[in-house]
């Protein structure tokens, strides 16, 4: 028997506890042509924008590059947290060096000492969206348009 349902202030508490804590999330992007790719990816959270790191010429690199929107996925299937974001594309060295120093400290992962050609993304929230089970699907959705409802 699972749990009642969340109020809505408190799965945004949750996601924002996960946003804090977590590691490692799922990155969805498309092509030009709409062919799908789903990849994870560590990430930093500073409150307002997750940081993610990924080779400038991966499938995900170009895909954010040229549509400059992703979906993340944050969790499990029975407890998620859906992110749909705009995506402002940095090169590897245009980042304050606090900031990539704060990445690689939190994901243990500093592309900046890679040879490969790698880019930060910059992802700015526009909807949030939280549930575990279908009990929890009314109400779902948190942050509308970057805003919190809740």
């Amino acid at each position: 028997m699972s749990a009642a349902p969340r109020p809505r202030a408190q799965r945004r508490r949750d996601t924002e506890c996960r946003l804090t804590q977590d590691i490692d999330l799922w990155v969805a992007t498309a092509s030009s042509d709409g062919a799908p790719y789903l990849v994870p990816l560590s990430f930093d959270w500073d409150g307002e924008a997750l940081l993610l790191a990924t080779p400038a010429d991966s499938p995900t690199g170009r895909n954010l590059a040229a549509n400059r929107t992703v979906r993340l996925g944050l969790g499990d299937t029975r407890d998620v947290s859906m992110i749909d974001g705009d995506v402002e594309l940095l090169e590897i060295d245009a980042l304050p060096r606090e900031r990539g120093d704060r990445f690689a400290a939190r994901t243990g992962f500093d592309p900046r000492a890679l040879t490969t050609r790698y880019r930060w993304f910059r992802i700015v929230p526009r909807r949030i969206q939280a549930w575990r089970e279908a009990d929890e699907l009314e109400g779902r959705e948190l942050m509308r348009d970057g805003r919190w409802l809740v």
